[in-house]
């Protein structure tokens, strides 16, 4: 099968990294696999026998972003055409909605087997602070790019939410998972890393309002554990100053300690003796698969968005409302009576597993 991965760029996203996950399995797999990133950035390892192609935008004139979806979709067509001199593309994924706004676009992408790929709850994305005819405004022109196409959504909840606050009819909506390489994600977990020792919770995430480092903290200082509190992630200077002086006039500056981005989290999460999300909103989590993987057990938010979909059975004893008091709890609750994990439970997230769920795409 020839494959065509279209993505805006490969910075150090959650996105981006399913999308070379893929590429990697199919590639084991013996399709030929290309992938067009529309910005000459790439924060990652490409999986060897990758037909990588940047597609930059190189214009500079005053009036680009008036043209630009356009003019990026003809650029994006010649190098469509010039690729499929070596055979056409059977199956085409669209990742990320600065893509889709272009891939949309594209002439020469028309007639082939495209399906645009969602990682995230739009609503909360571009809604959730807009009103009136702002709102309105946006919700149409969200409308326009996938109504009618092929969808993909990682969870039953963002699918749920395209059709319901946009009301939107794509000609087929398909849930799949995001992709785990699970044998490799247990060997990165064991590489040499400056963890602590002891017992400490832990949370991974940029310093974005959505992932809510306000609520984690007010929620940690209300549960009473004494471990502490292991935060990576990086966001603007002013944004972890403010995390800092929460955490100071909570009186757990002592306890909750700022690591920074990781290039490999996987060691900490695996020492941890718990992971927290406090997230409003995710369109899948999959640092929760991640903690799972590795046998760390979960205290999350009840958000929108995939978490409740991983959560399940007995781990669904650590979901907790959008509260602070509540995620207190549920983490009070999960670090003294942690929840049994199943491997077995977990194999659906494998990346074989999933591969297999996009090969159908071509035949539907």
């Amino acid at each position: 099968m020839r494959i065509l991965f279209v993505i805006d760029g490969l910075p150090g996203g959650g996105a981006e990294k399913v999308v070379l996950t893929l590429a990697a399995q199919f590639l084991r797999d013996g399709d030929r696999v290309s992938l067009i990133s529309l910005r000459d950035v790439c924060e990652y390892p490409l999986p060897e026998g990758l037909d990588y192609q940047v597609v930059a935008d190189r214009c500079r004139k005053p009036w680009r972003k008036l043209t630009e979806l356009s003019r990026r979709a003809r650029q994006l067509d010649a190098a469509v055409v010039r690729a499929e001199q070596q055979g056409q593309f059977d199956l085409v994924l669209s990742n990320l909605h600065k893509t889709d706004r272009i891939v949309a676009r594209s002439r020469a992408l028309r007639e082939r087997n495209v399906w645009f790929c969602l990682h995230g709850v739009f609503s909360a994305s571009y809604l959730g602070h807009r009103t009136g005819f702002d709102r309105w405004m946006k919700q149409q022109k969200i409308k326009r790019i996938y109504q009618g196409r092929n969808v993909v959504t990682v969870s039953d909840a963002v699918g749920r939410d395209l059709v319901e606050e946009f009301a939107l009819r794509p000609a087929q909506l398909k849930t799949i998972y995001n992709p785990f390489d699970i044998t490799a994600l247990r060997a990165e977990a064991e590489a040499d890393s400056e963890r602590p020792d002891g017992d400490y919770l832990i949370h991974v995430g940029r310093f974005h309002p959505g992932k809510r480092h306000d609520r984690l903290l007010e929620a940690y200082a209300q549960s009473g554990i004494d471990a502490p509190l292991v935060l990576l992630g990086q966001g603007k200077p002013e944004q972890e100053q403010r995390l800092r002086q929460l955490a100071k006039t909570l009186e757990i500056e002592d306890r909750v300690w700022f690591k920074g981005f990781q290039k490999n989290p996987l060691p900490w999460i695996k020492g941890a003796r718990m992971l927290v999300l406090s997230s409003d909103s995710e369109g899948f989590g999959n640092v929760v698969v991640e903690a799972l993987l590795l046998h760390t057990p979960v205290a999350s938010t009840r958000c929108p968005g995939g978490v409740t979909e991983i959560l399940t059975g007995e781990l669904a004893r650590g979901l907790a409302d959008l509260t602070s008091p509540a995620l207190a709890q549920t983490m009070q609750s999960i670090y003294h009576n942690p929840p049994a994990i199943d491997d077995a439970a977990l194999e659906k997230f494998s990346v074989v597993s999933i591969c297999q769920q996009y090969r159908q795409l071509q035949r539907t």
